[in-house]
């Protein structure tokens, strides 16, 4: 099985309508690959909230992930307050979790040490 630090190494694959959303055991596999502080929310979408000491960082932090995720090609939604950051991936074309998620999810956590 990989490290979290392995499946970041992996690159986002747009995903084409009529692939089937990830469910059960192979979900739950990648899911083991990150973080506790993941959520999966009813099989079909990723949550994390990252916490920040101040607004600026948390804004640095938001622009960070817009710059990954324009690079990757595979957009979460944001949520920025003050001292913190919400990220919630899902893949939309598929309405559910694809590996991509997974792989954008590491790459937030690592952009976010």
């Amino acid at each position: 099985m990989s490290k979290p630090h392995e499946l970041s190494k992996k690159k986002c694959i747009p995903c084409t309508t009529g692939v089937p959303p990830l469910k059960g055991e192979k979900m739950l596999q990648l899911h083991a690959q990150l973080g506790q502080d993941w959520t999966i929310i009813d099989e079909h979408h990723l949550k994390k909230d990252y916490i920040f000491p101040d607004f600026k960082t948390a804004l640095a932090f938001t622009n960070k992930i817009g710059a990954l995720a324009e690079e990757e090609g595979h957009h979460p939604d944001i949520y920025l307050g003050y001292g913190k950051v919400t990220i919630v991936l899902w893949t939309h074309k598929i309405d559910g979790l694809s590996e991509s998620d997974f792989i954008l999810a590491a790459k937030c956590d690592e952009a976010s040490r």
